[in-house]
């Protein structure tokens, strides 16, 4: 029998230094609609997220709040994180912790690895250090200070002044790679996407790569080194290792990837992070003669005011504050559909306001009220039989199979936001077609009854087909429909129907039993922080 394609996805894990905001919720959701798209395909799909708890950034927070850091971790983990992928809807397969007892044996495995085949030495070293970023900073990403920071150096990215670190480390010999990356983005230029990222980690690698520092003994909150444990992990080598650890690396000592499973895997970034993930994961996973990821995507950054999301500049907005208003199928959909996947986005509460009326609640919601009410009006709530098939009916149909396929495509390609826009043509086409063909106007004239069937079938079975591939994005609205529509009863699940098959015409069964439908979003009357009105 043929293997059943497979498809493993992972985001970052992100500081429990803080609470999350809308910028770690749009990654979440990103790689969920994915992993959501692949399994309804019927894909072997894994999906992977989780937290990085150690560093000196998570001890000095820790520290400032009066408690030991794993103490700190546990409660923000409990309170903030975990919640969040209940908050958005997130369908995880596993969530990694690094301070894990399955991450810190994997991660002490694969030191001891590359210590043993001599990738890995001992050395001084004295650089400037961003504890935001937890990284010693290359010099484009160094500059002089402003204000209160005049005459220092500061991180281009946290504008905080850079503390400069002297000690004695263990060192990755990161240089000894170069070559080998550098033919890596060649042969297999998808391997870093979009073509911008890509560009970037390839003139960062042509400028010629230094031996990274592994190690460090100014703190001990980390993961002790095997041979040594004077030192501890530097964390982003610890983290970057939760990608194999949570899949099965290290589980046998005596043969490390033995048991490793759903590698490799999609990892999807944010563009500030994708030097880590592009040079130096990618090199580490060569030096323990393992596979690369599939593929590293670096998405934009969420603006707000034009400039980055930000709880240090009180930019961060919490997931909830967007959710308690306009749920969760809302906060995905737009994020999804607004901002092109590859590239920075601007949020503003009046643009999320104006989508959620025009196109969730009037366009798709709408539509989906009006088709079933008027099955339940005119076919006793039943799937209504279609006559003979005019040009208009026609022109639906094709669509439906079109849009199918060529989302598909966008989604292979990681174009999100495209795969959506083409769904939504089936929406817009919909709603023009019952507006000109007016079955309402059919139903009063018993001679047009044949073709009154024929459009609200069309129309039942265009939404069968919305149900299908939407389901990634709003699953909760599509799970409500598909049960309204009677597709549940025949056809079974939701998240069970092949998505690459959905603009297949005619599934949904005549004289199918309908169901009531609950409004799918309602109307906002709540004010939204900047509006100062209703979100209507």
């Amino acid at each position: 029998m043929p293997k059943t394609p497979s498809f493993s996805v992972s985001t970052p894990i992100f500081y429990v230094n803080d609470a999350p905001h809308i910028g770690h919720a749009y990654t979440e959701v990103a790689a969920d609609v994915l992993a959501r798209w692949h399994r309804q395909a019927g894909d072997d799909t894994y999906f992977l997220t989780g937290t990085d708890e150690h560093g000196q950034k998570i001890l000095r927070t820790a520290t400032a709040n009066g408690v030991a850091p794993k103490e700190w971790a546990d409660r923000l983990v409990e309170s903030a994180w975990k919640p969040l992928l209940d908050t958005i809807n997130i369908s995880n397969d596993d969530f990694i912790r690094t301070t894990d007892a399955r991450h810190e044996a994997g991660v002490a495995t694969f030191l001891q690895k590359l210590y043993d085949d001599g990738h890995v030495y001992a050395g001084e070293f004295e650089a400037l250090y961003c504890v935001g970023c937890e990284e010693f900073k290359p010099k484009s990403e160094i500059v002089d200070g402003e204000g209160a920071f005049a005459g220092e150096k500061v991180c281009a990215i946290h504008s905080k002044p850079l503390e400069l670190l002297q000690e004695k480390n263990y060192f990755f010999k990161m240089s000894a790679f170069q070559d080998r990356l550098l033919a890596l983005y060649e042969e297999h230029p998808e391997f870093v996407q979009p073509a911008s990222a890509r560009n970037e980690v390839i003139a960062f690698v042509q400028q010629g790569l230094e031996d990274l520092s592994i190690s460090r003994t100014s703190f001990d909150w980390g993961i002790p080194i095997p041979w040594d444990s004077s030192h501890v992990t530097y964390v982003w080598f610890d983290a970057l290792l939760n990608y194999i650890t949570a899949r099965g690396y290290g589980a046998n000592p005596a043969d490390p990837a033995a048991e490793l499973q759903h590698w490799p895997a999609v990892q999807i970034v944010g563009k500030d992070i994708l030097r880590f993930h592009a040079v130096i994961w990618p090199a580490m996973l060569m030096a323990a003669g393992l596979e690369v990821p599939t593929n590293v995507f670096a998405h934009g950054w969420l603006l707000v005011g034009g400039e980055k999301m930000s709880k240090s500049k009180l930019t961060g907005i919490a997931p909830n504050e967007i959710t308690d208003t306009f749920g969760a199928d809302a906060f995905r959909y737009y994020f999804m559909r607004a901002v092109s996947f590859g590239h920075d986005g601007s949020f503003s509460w009046e643009d999320l306001a104006a989508r959620y009326q025009a196109e969730l609640a009037n366009g798709f919601g709408n539509l989906a009220s009006r088709v079933l009410a008027m099955n339940a009006k005119y076919f006793e709530s039943r799937v209504p039989e279609a006559g003979e098939e005019t040009a208009a009916d026609a022109a639906i149909r094709e669509l439906a199979a079109s849009v199918a396929r060529r989302a598909d495509e966008k989604i292979e390609g990681f174009a999100i936001h495209e795969a959506i826009a083409a769904v939504w043509e089936l929406v817009d086409a919909l709603n023009g077609y019952i507006t000109e063909q007016e079955p309402w106007a059919l139903a009063k004239d018993p001679a047009q009854r044949g073709r009154l069937g024929t459009v609200l079938f069309t129309a039942s079975e265009g939404l069968r087909v919305l149900a299908e591939l939407l389901a990634p994005v709003i699953p909760e609205a599509t799970g409500k429909l598909w049960t309204a529509l009677g597709a549940e009863e025949a056809l079974g699940a939701l998240t069970a129907q092949p998505i690459r098959e959905a603009g297949t015409w005619g599934r949904l069964p005549v004289g199918a039993q309908q169901h009531a439908l609950a409004v799918l979003f309602p109307r906002i009357e709540a004010e939204t922080p900047t509006t100062g009105g209703a979100a209507q």
